[in-house]
């Protein structure tokens, strides 16, 4: 009778399996990764379909590249007071507002302590940023949208909003309550990212409150990494539903306007040939 021994494998090939079996785990775990980005990314681009209203005439207000904002103009008036969030030591949007409309522009930034001037405008800066709560962050103080607007006296008035504060939209959006943001008209903005669920999130709840009624790509933030979004950085522009009226005729998504202009004027730019 033969007696068949097996042999046992040795370390050497036993830590070679363990080995193979741990790098198919990190390609099949980035793999899913990759695939959950691409669908979140692919969920935002579908929710950023800018729409048309039959009484909104769109005007540039700012800088002709970097720093300018499309906004309806005939629905701005009457206008009560403004609030420019992230200026730098340029805050060419609020500049125009606030002459034009004669208004008092609150200018917000609290990591660039530069007072931006304008002739014939009038500007209050305050040093602190806009949050989701209020307290100091490595020596800098935020606070919440609607603190700040409170503390001012602007609840209940008349107001447009221009943001663009690199990222930290996301935590300060979701912190507003509704029915402060279902008071603001128009709200011009720059938004960051693309690989955060808050984003989605975001666009949603502005979305039930406000038409989208412009999108643009800055073209400084031109990147694949972002696909099917063709950079991280974009620009848009809300009108609240209780003032914007739609166009039906007008298919889903509209046109971008030719008002928008590259950021970058030397830069190759980076636009939706067409939106999806």
């Amino acid at each position: 009778m033969q007696h068949i021994f097996m042999k046992r494998p040795s370390v050497r090939v036993t830590l070679l399996i363990i080995a193979l079996a741990a790098a198919a785990a990190v390609v099949i775990g980035d793999l899913v990764r990759q695939a959950a980005g691409r669908k979140l990314r692919e969920a935002i681009l579908a929710e950023l379909r800018p729409v048309a209203l039959k009484n909104c005439t769109l005007k540039r207000f700012g800088s002709a590249n970097d720093g300018g904002y499309l906004m309806c103009e005939n629905l701005i008036e009457p206008l009560d007071a403004a609030y420019s969030y992230g200026v730098g030591q340029n805050d060419d949007w609020g500049c125009e507002v606030s002459r034009r409309y004669h208004v008092l522009v609150h200018q917000y930034d609290c990591f660039d302590p530069a007072r931006p001037t304008c002739n014939g405008g009038m500007f209050i800066f305050h040093d602190e940023c806009v949050g989701d709560r209020a307290g100091y962050r490595k020596s800098r103080f935020f606070d919440t949208l609607e603190n700040q607007i409170r503390r001012n006296g602007d609840i209940g008035r008349r107001l447009v909003i221009k943001m663009d504060i690199e990222g930290a939209e996301w935590d300060t959006l979701l912190a507003v309550p509704d029915e402060l943001l279902a008071s603001i008209p128009q709200i011009a903005m720059e938004m960051h990212g693309y690989d955060d669920p808050k984003i989605l999130e975001v666009i949603r709840k502005l979305k039930r409150n406000f038409y989208l009624v412009n999108l643009h790509f800055n073209n400084w933030s031109c990147t694949s990494k972002a696909a099917p979004l063709p950079a991280w950085a974009y620009q848009v522009h809300w009108v609240n539903k209780r003032i914007g009226v739609l166009d039906p005729a007008v298919p889903i998504p509209a046109p971008m306007s030719p008002l928008n202009a590259p950021d970058s004027p030397t830069c190759p730019d980076c636009q939706l040939r067409t939106l999806p």
